[in-house]
């Protein structure tokens, strides 16, 4: 199946819910009632932490633009893959987690069997036609007993969810706008990526996709 067979239309009327593996869901369209305002949310956070391409260790510039907001922000450089309370650019705080934020990580653990979730760490990513990401685990947190809960807006997507291994053969799962993806338990540190990405324009944003990543960092 191709990329652009995975999109078609319209996500699936009759799959709400779709369990990816014991502990990871993904929930369709469940913050669709929320994202003007997660869209407005995300525009006053690049105001104070503007988008940008940060460097890998290995000296890479990412295609996929970033900001954070929260008590920790995640960054990179070539000294490593960590969290900080500070922007790197500016030496200023993150900007906080806006209330709309922190409402729908909370349902959205809760709907996925994850109650009490309350996040500290909101990683934004800025996907354009053509930006990737690579398979990676999420594993610069302190404390894996928390679930990842990460939000589409704008367009389209082709979710990479893999096994406990790199070399696991992911599955595909095409993300629309408004869909929350969970995972956690024995499922928290599964290989994840984004393949490239197609240019699908959304009405709201055209030709770019924002992602919300909820951690629970410190």
């Amino acid at each position: 199946m191709t990329t652009g067979d995975l999109f078609g239309d319209h996500p699936p009327a009759d799959d709400t819910r779709i369990a990816l593996g014991e502990a990871a869901f993904v929930l369709r369209g469940f913050a669709l009632s929320e994202a003007p305002a997660l869209i407005a949310a995300v525009d006053a956070i690049a105001q104070q932490a503007a988008f940008r391409h940060m460097v890998t260790p290995g000296g890479f510039e990412m295609s996929v633009a970033l900001t954070n907001s929260g008590a920790l922000g995640w960054t990179s450089d070539r000294r490593g893959y960590r969290y900080a309370t500070h922007d790197p650019l500016t030496e200023a705080a993150w900007p906080p987690l806006p209330d709309v934020f922190l409402r729908l990580a909370h349902s959205a653990a809760a709907e996925a069997g994850f109650h009490g979730f309350t996040p500290d760490a909101c990683l934004i990513n800025r996907y354009v036609p053509g930006a990737r990401m690579s398979l990676h685990q999420d594993k610069d947190e302190q404390d894996y007993g928390a679930p990842i809960v990460s939000v589409s807006l704008g367009m389209p997507a082709v979710f990479l969810f893999g096994g406990h291994r790199r070399a696991d053969r992911p599955q595909r799962i095409p993300l629309f706008h408004g869909d929350v993806v969970v995972w956690g338990g024995p499922d928290r540190l599964r290989y994840h990526g984004i393949a490239p990405l197609k240019d699908h324009p959304h009405a709201m944003l055209g030709s770019q996709r924002i992602n919300l990543t909820f951690r629970k960092a410190g």
